[in-house]
């Protein structure tokens, strides 16, 4: 691939993740410089895309894929960091003006952390920065000067429409939802779900992680997290609203009553080119938007009884401390066992539940030291519950 004419300078984070490839899918149509890439352990698609994008350094957060991608680069100049610890080195090496973390859970946090102090743009789909650890993220990207820009589509879209009014102006954000691939279930219903049939999204092409997510709501649990972070409002400022459809990514509603909206076909690939491109807005990398092939957008309460991970989620960002890090500990460990085959899909709501009961005094930590500690417990007392 040739650089001529390529003007930002953007790193991936998991550049094999659903929206690594994506962005990856961006920089192609839009001419970005790829400076540098990051996988768990995908040796063979690493090696393909950094020899695509001549990107300068891969980081590889195993460290046997580290080293079979070094023997596979060693014809290149391209430098291969190891580790978690590398990936971090390799942010504060780079020249990237842009960093796309899309790192799947907890592990996304120090390289998050990483990039506000080296200084760069930090484009965030990795939600979990913030609702580990949301306050401090915050804090140290104000301290630097660093803009966070949300890559997830309902927060891009919250970005947007708070343009049209001012923080003290805002009502109410309107965090739209799919509802899943089992709206309308009941909680019997729910018992026999198999793994393939979470992994079926209605809507969008996601990792394994987040489609299981969504399906428990989880996922949507996580943001509202991440906008009492992002956008500085409380918890009951943010509504949830299932919305099948998946046109209207978000809404605002301001103090006059009215309602500003982001619509657009469900691709994220808009949400990663809007967030490098930030404030300008450059040709579309996705489809238009034909409402008259839509016709109809509708609109639900969500089922907060029967998903009640939502409710969950809520709760422990009013509590706050490390109740949220916990919330996703315990979730990370159930959903690896569902995925694994090792128990049942309502077992994820049950044992994240008792979890964030038995660990409540964490609502008590707030140093990364403490939510780091608090992680490990919550992971460790998950397993115990669920028999791993």
């Amino acid at each position: 691939m040739s650089v001529e004419g390529q003007t930002k300078r953007i790193s991936v984070l998991c550049s094999t993740g659903s929206v690594g490839e994506q962005a990856l899918d961006v920089a192609r149509a839009s001419s970005y410089r790829v400076t540098s890439i990051s996988a768990n352990k995908n040796v063979k698609r690493v090696e393909e895309q950094a020899r695509e994008f001549g990107v300068s350094a891969v980081a590889m957060a195993d460290e046997n894929a580290a080293n079979e991608l070094k023997l596979r680069l060693a014809d290149t100049s391209i430098k291969v960091y190891s580790g978690e610890a590398g990936i971090c080195q390799m942010i504060a090496d780079d020249t990237a003006e842009t960093v796309v973390n899309s790192i799947i859970g907890e592990a996304g946090l120090l390289p998050t952390l990483s990039v506000i102090e080296k200084g760069a743009r930090l484009a965030l789909a990795n939600k979990e920065s913030l609702v580990v650890a949301g306050e401090i993220v915050m804090q140290k990207a104000k301290e630097n000067g660093v803009e966070i820009l949300p890559v997830d589509s309902e927060h891009s879209a919250i970005f947007q429409s708070l343009k049209s009014g001012k923080q003290s102006e805002i009502k109410k954000i309107l965090l739209t939802a799919s509802g899943g691939p089992f709206y309308g279930y009941g909680k019997n219903e729910l018992a026999s779900i198999s793994v393939e049939r979470a992994l079926a999204h209605p809507t969008w092409k996601m990792g394994a992680k987040i489609t299981v997510d969504s399906a428990t709501l989880m996922n949507k649990g996580f943001e509202v997290i991440e906008a009492v972070h992002l956008f500085g409002v409380t918890a009951d400022k943010i509504e949830v609203v299932v919305h099948r459809e998946s046109i209207i990514h978000s809404m605002v509603e301001y103090i006059d009553n009215s309602v500003i909206a982001q619509m657009s076909v469900p691709d994220m690939r808009l949400c990663v080119q809007y967030a490098v491109d930030y404030p300008d807005r450059k040709i579309a990398t996705v489809d238009e938007l034909d409402l008259f092939s839509v016709g109809v957008l509708t609109f639900r309460k969500p089922d907060t009884e029967t998903f009640s991970l939502l409710k969950r989620a809520v709760e422990s960002v009013k509590a706050g401390g490390a109740l949220p890090a916990v919330l996703n500990a315990a979730n990370e460990v159930a959903v690896g066992a569902f995925l694994a085959g090792k128990i049942g899909f309502y077992a994820i709501t049950e044992s994240v539940s008792e979890t964030l009961l038995r660990l409540s005094s964490a609502r008590n930590a707030h140093t990364l030291e403490q939510i780091l500690g608090y992680d490990r417990e919550a992971r460790r007392v998950a397993a115990d519950i669920l028999g791993l």
